[in-house]
């Protein structure tokens, strides 16, 4: 019987690296845009609303100071028209016909005077209201095109995040190097993004190459010893609580999983990529820290 072979998982090329980096770059700056201009927008609907109040405000307060002006002219100058006509009245027992005449006369010219000022202040006020409704119908205008443009975020930032759930959807679990049930893996930087967000643990990134002094990752230090770049294996040193660990021939995207003092819950290191002399991935903690 022939030794069975085994197949070491294909090393994802430099350019769908970049690729997915790229998208999950975009997809990042993209929310902060969205939430930017939901921002913006929520600022400009406010200003608009408090400038047509101020205007509505301002308008009603000019129109019935002069509303009250001229009803007060035109009650003075309807006084003056009753006086006249009572006067012709009283005289028309003992004045001539010219006498009559006169008065009568000057009644009708106060009284067109009245139709005249009556139909001045009409005018007035009909324009004052043509002009706070124009005011209004563009206010209502610029309102709708802003709610138009939140709607349109909204829309956005739905589409946002439904791509982040699908990415999530895609995570998987699987047994770290001590046998334990790790929590969700991420094989690339758009899902590490995801688990970020998610929030259910710390997570820190590290590029680690071989170097004499280990380098600090986190609350431990790490340090690379060995790489095979055609198996996608390598072998690193682990220190934490000042206690040293070696952590050989592991593979891209398993779990190396050790214990500190500080956490019940094992911390995990997953590398994504392995290089000449270069590993690339993250150190996943737990988010609550209480000693064993």
């Amino acid at each position: 019987m022939s030794p069975t072979h085994y197949e070491e998982p294909r090393k994802p090329t430099g350019l769908l690296i970049a690729l997915v980096s790229g998208g999950l770059i975009a997809l990042i700056a993209a929310n902060i845009y969205l939430f930017i201009q939901v921002d913006h927008l929520r600022d400009e609907v406010a200003k608009v609303s408090a400038t047509l109040s101020t205007e509505l405000s301002n308008l009603r307060d000019a129109s019935t100071v002069t509303t009250a002006s001229q009803s007060r002219h035109l009650e003075t100058m309807k006084a003056d028209l009753e006086a006249a006509r009572a006067q012709a009245r009283d005289q028309a027992r003992s004045l001539s016909s010219q006498a009559k005449a006169e008065a009568q006369a000057h009644a009708d010219q106060l009284a067109r005077q009245i139709q005249a000022e009556e139909a001045k202040v009409q005018q007035q006020v009909s324009s004052e209201i043509s002009e706070v409704k124009s005011s209004a119908n563009s206010a209502n205008a610029k309102i709708a095109d802003v709610s138009t443009d939140v709607g349109g975020v909204k829309t956005q930032v739905s589409a946002t995040q439904a791509e982040l759930q699908k990415t999530i959807a895609d995570l998987h679990s699987t047994r770290g190097d001590l046998g334990v049930q790790s929590g969700l893996i991420a094989t690339n930087a758009q899902e590490l993004q995801a688990l970020k967000r998610l929030g259910e643990r710390t997570y820190t990134e590290f590029k680690l190459g071989k170097t004499k002094a280990p380098q600090r990752v986190g609350d431990i230090t790490l340090k690379l010893k060995s790489v095979d770049a055609k198996k996608n294996r390598y072998t690193v040193e682990v220190m934490a609580d000042d206690k040293l660990t070696e952590k050989r021939d592991k593979n891209v995207n398993e779990p190396v999983q050790f214990y500190t003092a500080k956490a019940r819950q094992p911390y995990e290191i997953v590398v994504n990529q392995v290089q000449k002399d270069l590993i690339v991935g993250y150190l996943s903690t737990p988010k609550e820290q209480s000693a064993r």
